[in-house]
């Protein structure tokens, strides 16, 4: 039994410190001419706008008294989220606000200016042909991806809606050999030549008379620009943004130093207080810090300023529950058990208590995480992460290692407690 507890503790602590240097320094492994690598949770996570900075734009509808405002509302911000997720922007953040307004928000951009001419113009999109008749709008294009021909040129293929393929059949097969002009906001921005019938609203637009590298930056232009084509709602923008990252950069490294100092303090404070179930308590305090964050990376939740927030409130939540459940433990041994039956007591008689408040916030998280927006939704993703993993290691990794301790033979009680 002894020599198992010793086995079962030096195992957890190797994990552990591998898993720590693996989160913070990840893994390459060459395999041949290829390279497999494990990237540093730092790099994994995905940093939202304050802290990885972006760009942030507000828009407004021009018209709420349109019947099922709503609804059609709620249909314009999922449109604006689909197509900024197929054009690359798989990390924006669309969201209402308020009434009548949306918030997008995409962190990491270099090139702010083609992304603000991009989505600040979600406006009309159509297809017209050389008469000047609209074949079809924005609203029936499903989606348009930069993409290579079977010759490996450059261009742009979409696909359209029910609706929208047999309105271009039948545009396409009356006017083979002509243009079909593409307009955003009644500006032209491609008019690609109709070369055959397009009857299964799937078609491609060339890139011709241009360079490898100008065809390849053009067909990325405009298939974000179809993307962003008609929405259910007519919207305007109000507001846009450059937010840079330095405040974010800084705030960001004065949370890990404040998490790290906090968390060393933690783990003294709980070796001095309780003595041996204190080492069970840090060693599962460290791999509550690796599940959360590997979690976040894992999970490509945005780690935001308030999510860190979220992630330092877990800390104190899973410490809390191993205050109430070592403070049972104590009582047990001063009734005259044995350290191991102390444990297995002090489990049973705390565990309902740190159930309990564990599911109370955990209720709170999620519901922050279904009705709140922005920054909050942030908080409440890494509060449901933290509180799960908290609960987990209090309840379960830190039993498993207490009773692995208390089965090593040390009797003395000053050992288990001050």
């Amino acid at each position: 039994m002894k020599g198992k507890s010793i086995a079962k503790l030096a195992v957890t602590l190797v994990v552990i410190v591998l898993v720590a240097l693996l989160a913070l320094f990840g893994l390459k492994i060459p395999q041949i001419s290829k390279v497999y690598g494990i990237k540093p949770v730092s790099e994994a996570i995905s940093l939202g706008l304050d802290l990885r900075g972006g760009i942030s734009t507000e828009y407004i509808a021009t018209d709420t008294t349109v019947e099922n405002f709503d609804t059609l509302m709620d249909s314009t911000v999922s449109a604006l989220r689909e197509r900024l997720t197929n054009a690359g922007f798989t990390e924006a953040n669309v969201a209402r606000q308020g009434n009548d307004r949306v918030r997008v928000e995409i962190p990491g951009v270099e090139d702010h200016e083609q992304v603000v001419r991009i989505i600040g113009t979600p406006a009309h999109l159509e297809f017209r042909d050389p008469s000047g008749n609209v074949v079809v709008e924005g609203k029936n294009i499903t989606s348009a991806l930069p993409d290579q021909d079977g010759q490996g040129s450059y261009c742009v293929s979409f696909e359209m809606d029910s609706e929208g393929s047999k309105a271009f059949a039948e545009a396409t097969a009356a006017n083979i050999g002509k243009s079909i002009s593409i307009y955003l906001d009644d500006e032209l921005i491609s008019s690609p030549t109709v070369q055959s019938v397009i009857s299964d609203g799937r078609g491609q637009i060339t890139m011709s008379g241009l360079s490898a590298e100008e065809a390849l930056e053009e067909s990325e232009n405009l298939a974000m620009l179809i993307q962003s084509g008609a929405l259910p709602l007519d919207i305007a923008e109000v507001e846009t943004r450059a937010i840079s990252a330095t405040l974010g950069l800084e705030a960001i490294d004065g949370a890990i130093i404040a998490g790290i100092v906090g968390l060393i303090l933690i783990i003294l404070f709980m070796l001095i207080m309780y003595r041996l179930p204190g080492v069970a308590a840090s060693m599962a305090l460290c791999i509550y810090v690796l599940i959360v964050f590997y979690a976040l990376a894992i999970t490509g939740a945005q780690l935001t300023l308030q999510g860190i927030a979220g992630i330092l409130l877990g800390i104190g939540m899973a410490v809390d529950a191993n205050v109430v459940i070592f403070e049972r433990f104590r009582e047990e041994l001063a009734q005259g058990r044995t350290p191991a039956n102390a444990v297995k007591f002090g489990f049973r008689n705390a565990g309902r208590a740190v159930l309990d408040s564990n599911v109370t916030t955990l209720i709170a998280a999620v519901v922050l995480l279904f009705f709140g927006t922005g920054t909050i939704k942030g908080f409440a993703i890494t509060l449901t992460i933290s509180v799960i993993a908290s609960l987990f290691t209090a309840v379960f990794v830190t039993r498993s290692l207490l009773l692995a301790i208390c089965n090593l033979g040390i009797q003395k009680k000053s050992a288990y407690t001050r």
